[in-house]
């Protein structure tokens, strides 16, 4: 910046200083007195590095938004794998005998899912020991309930009475370690009465998990996998009302049910 200065007789030579100048290099004055005049640069100003020798090849990112600006002196990284995750994995689901389904105040059904399976692929994080799966939909299958996988107080369901079970979502986490099992698992349940009657879908959302699931009405107590793959998975999930008033009062919606299933859960490495 330069400063015009003019000398008057008897005074000591002082900048000359017009506002406009001032405003136009980033100037404001200070309302305070003295004045104090406060200058600053619109342009970026680069941290400098605590260190006064820097790597040839060490690359700065500056970041910035709306509130703040980051300054950042690690090196910025286009290529490689994430060193957490390691190794890609091969992971397949079987549903087994033994397990049950409640839904509201009703006794639990005895559910035989013996047939039902799923695979996926998954990736073991190195710092976790967890290996993160999502199961293909298009190989899941869950056997629906009906007279022939399902028992209510000792007796098979009625002949016609048939609840499918259409996941939508089933991925989670595995630790081969401690056996530990947390899947997240969405579904729908479609009742249906032969070809009389068919209800809306009840949509059903959970952590099927090895541990515990508790809610306000069911709960349930899962095992972790033992040395051959096999595991209990439990989940408590809330259900919302549907548009069928039948539904509804039948089942006194909104309420909880449970499910408790008898799991294989086999894993193998694919990495080369």
């Amino acid at each position: 910046m330069k400063f015009k200065t003019t000398v008057l007789p008897n005074q000591n030579p002082t900048p000359a200083l017009s506002i406009h100048s001032l405003l136009s290099n980033g100037c404001k004055i200070n309302s305070s007195k003295p004045p104090i005049l406060l200058c600053f640069s619109t342009k970026a100003i680069i941290k400098p590095s605590l260190s006064t020798t820097q790597p040839k090849n060490k690359t700065h990112i500056i970041t910035s938004s709306s509130t703040y600006n980051q300054y950042s002196q690690e090196p910025l990284t286009t290529t490689g794998q994430d060193p957490k995750k390691i190794g890609n994995y091969s992971v397949k689901f079987q549903t087994l005998g033994g397990c049950k389904l409640g839904i509201s105040r009703y006794p639990n059904f005895d559910y035989n899912a013996q047939g039902g399976s799923g695979t996926a692929t998954g990736t073991k994080n190195a710092a976790t020991d967890e290996i993160a799966v999502s199961f293909d939909l298009q190989t899941l299958y869950i056997p629906p309930l009906m007279s022939a996988t399902t028992r209510f107080l000792g007796l098979p369901l009625p002949p016609f009475l048939k609840i499918e079970i259409v996941p939508q979502l089933f991925q989670g986490v595995i630790n081969e370690q401690t056996g530990q099992v947390d899947l997240e698992f969405k579904s729908k349940f479609l009742f249906s009465v032969g070809n009389i009657y068919r209800a809306p879908p009840l949509f059903v959302a959970t952590v099927l998990t090895s541990e515990e699931s508790r809610g306000a009405m069911k709960a349930g107590t899962g095992e972790r996998l033992d040395g051959v793959g096999k595991c209990r998975l439990v989940g408590v999930a809330t259900v919302d009302p549907i548009d069928d008033v039948l539904m509804n009062s039948f089942l006194g919606l909104p309420t909880e049910c449970l499910a408790d299933l008898n799991a294989n859960i086999s894993i193998s490495s694919t990495s080369s």
